[in-house]
């Protein structure tokens, strides 16, 4: 399906989003070398789960929103939101106010918006592209996602350290002006008999609790359920690369090591420079290769596809954790990437495959709680390399991908009765 026949509404959202994504990915990739040097590697750790919490929270409720108040609705608020976030970190970030503490809670905040927009964004997909062409309409926006993890992490790299409040305020106002673009620019494409105008009657701890039951009888799906749990054990990996890997690169890189030498010229690299060349060679990589990998995986069983990606993330580890070499960690990157490449556009259209239409809504939510409840338990292991080193806890990540690879077996035994 070419981009010029798709609906408005996903033109608008991949242009925009775009925009919004590369000034994020300048300064968010640093973020967790930030708070383990502000508070600790400890401390940081426990925070960041803390945080993620609320993200939960908010997925819980996002699904349920983005279905009854509308997708327009729900991702206009959450971009604004978003924005207004990053602007409260940046200026906690100043010359005049250093404020961990104002960043980590603005950083919470965000991620709780983050969370609300996520289901409606991928609901709305579902609602105007007929089943046939979501993998590939996932796997272009998947694409856009990671040309901004090229340039925003090399651009981060140079900017990051010296002007950090300019980066943080540029990504806010980007994201309030999205808000604005989604508001003028787009329709709602939630289904009549699900969207309503009138607000939930009752409190938000009374949606929540309405939720966690609407949320049980969609977990009773066997397959689902599947689906999710050994989404959160590979997850365990792809979540490091933001949290684990840019504190281990930083540690086992203190010193500079030549990337590249030839007649006498030499490029030194360090910690966070190597993180940002690995984190670039990444989007690069998935920019490049997601639309030919995700057409190449069509033509293999969805159940082979989802083991191989959990196989590769724990070969990915354990490269990781026996290098020290920039080239070593190139390498290791390229194996991550295939191992979230075969799967990265198969992974939505299996959820709408399974999901009853009215609602997709509260099925991407639960799905993306594959990512939250994640990112929730995936720093515990930045405190874990204090507690057993660095070497023990690749080694756990590498078994939680290999157990995830027998629950995929698992479920489509089930899927397929």
């Amino acid at each position: 399906m070419r981009i010029r026949d798709w609906d408005q509404n996903l033109k608008v959202r991949l242009f925009g989003e775009a925009l919004m994504n590369i000034s994020y990915w300048m300064f968010f990739p640093f973020l967790t070398i930030y708070f383990a040097d502000a508070f600790g590697k400890d401390r940081a750790g426990l925070l960041l789960i803390f945080s993620q919490i609320f993200s939960v929270m908010a997925n819980l409720l996002g699904g349920h929103f983005a279905d009854r108040f509308g997708r327009k609705r729900m991702m206009v608020l959450s971009a604004m939101g978003q924005g207004l976030s990053f602007i409260a970190f940046g200026f906690g970030s100043t010359p005049w106010l250093v404020s961990p503490g104002l960043g980590f809670i603005a950083f919470t905040v965000a991620g709780v918006f983050g969370a609300f927009y996520w289901p409606a964004s991928q609901a709305m997909v579902a609602d105007v592209v007929d089943e046939k062409n979501r993998s590939d309409v996932f796997a272009i926006f998947y694409t856009s996602i990671n040309i901004a993890v090229v340039i925003g992490p090399l651009l981060g790299a140079i900017f990051y350290v010296n002007y950090r409040f300019q980066l943080l305020l540029a990504a806010g106002i980007v994201c309030v002006l999205l808000g604005f673009i989604l508001l003028k620019w787009t329709r709602e494409t939630a289904p009549l008999r699900s969207y309503t105008q009138n607000s939930y009657p009752g409190k938000w701890y009374s949606i929540l609790y309405d939720q966690l039951k609407d949320y049980s009888l969609i977990f009773k799906d066997q397959v689902f359920l599947m689906f999710i749990l050994a989404g959160v054990l590979a997850g365990q990996t792809f979540m490091q690369l933001d949290l684990l890997i840019p504190v281990y690169m930083k540690d086992v890189m203190s010193e500079g090591q030549d990337l590249v030498t030839a007649a006498g010229w030499n490029f030194t690299v360090k910690g966070e420079q190597a993180f940002g060349i690995v984190l670039a060679e990444n989007g690069l990589l998935v920019t490049l290769l997601t639309v030919f990998t995700t057409k190449w995986m069509a033509k293999y069983h969805e159940r082979n596809v989802f083991i191989l990606s959990s196989v590769l993330y724990a070969l990915s580890v354990v490269l990781f954790s026996q290098t020290h070499w920039i080239w070593g960690f190139i390498f290791a990157m390229a194996v991550y990437t295939f191992g979230e490449l075969v799967s990265a556009g198969l992974q939505q259209s299996f959820v709408s495959k399974i999901a009853p239409e009215q609602m997709r809504g509260q099925y991407f939510a639960a799905a993306s709680l594959r990512y939250t409840f994640s990112r929730t338990i995936a720093p515990i292991f930045i405190p874990m390399t204090v507690w057993i080193g660095y070497g023990w806890t690749f080694f756990t990540l590498a078994v939680l991908a290999l157990l995830s690879a027998v629950l995929y077996w698992q479920m489509f035994k089930l899927f397929e009765k």
